[in-house]
């Protein structure tokens, strides 16, 4: 365990006993409740978790470092612009994985390529945003957050 998590864990500690003097009965509810949300997305993340696993031990870390590390170039951010577009995976899940892609050695930028449109361009969800706002405004704002996405990437690359 590193300090970083010790010292999560006691400023944990220290919040819930606040709560726990505050107000017991819904610190217990908000437990409670806390709890099931998580057994709810346990599955959800088990199997991408277990997807991740099964993707990273079929794709040797030298193939993902060719098409996806810091010497892939464009081709390792056009391949992150593909499979964040098209992706429908949330958050809580993408972030862990992109943890996981960087150890495997993706290149930072390709990591913020990935994750930028993953977050805000989505191709599969695209029917669904023109009912709400219209095929102009979703097509323009999918448009716009995959330059928006493009630029991250590149300030990533000067960065870091």
């Amino acid at each position: 365990m590193t300090w970083n998590e010790i010292i999560l864990f006691i400023i944990t500690g220290f919040c819930m006993l606040i709560s726990i003097i505050a107000d017991r009965q819904k610190t217990w509810k908000g437990l409670k409740k806390g709890l099931t949300m998580f057994l709810n997305l346990l599955p959800i993340l088990l199997l991408m978790l277990g997807l991740v696993s099964i993707f990273l031990f079929l794709i040797p870390n030298e193939t993902l470092i060719r098409y996806m590390g810091k010497d892939a170039g464009i081709e390792g951010w056009l391949i992150a612009v593909f499979f964040g577009s098209l992706a429908l995976i949330l958050g809580f899940i993408a972030f862990p994985l992109c943890g996981i892609l960087i150890k495997s050695g993706v290149a930072y930028s390709t990591i913020a390529v990935f994750i930028t449109t993953l977050m805000m361009v989505g191709i599969i969800t695209l029917p669904v945003k023109a009912k709400y706002f219209g095929w102009k405004i979703s097509i323009v704002r999918n448009a716009l957050s995959l330059v928006a996405a493009l630029f991250i990437g590149f300030l990533m690359m000067l960065f870091l």
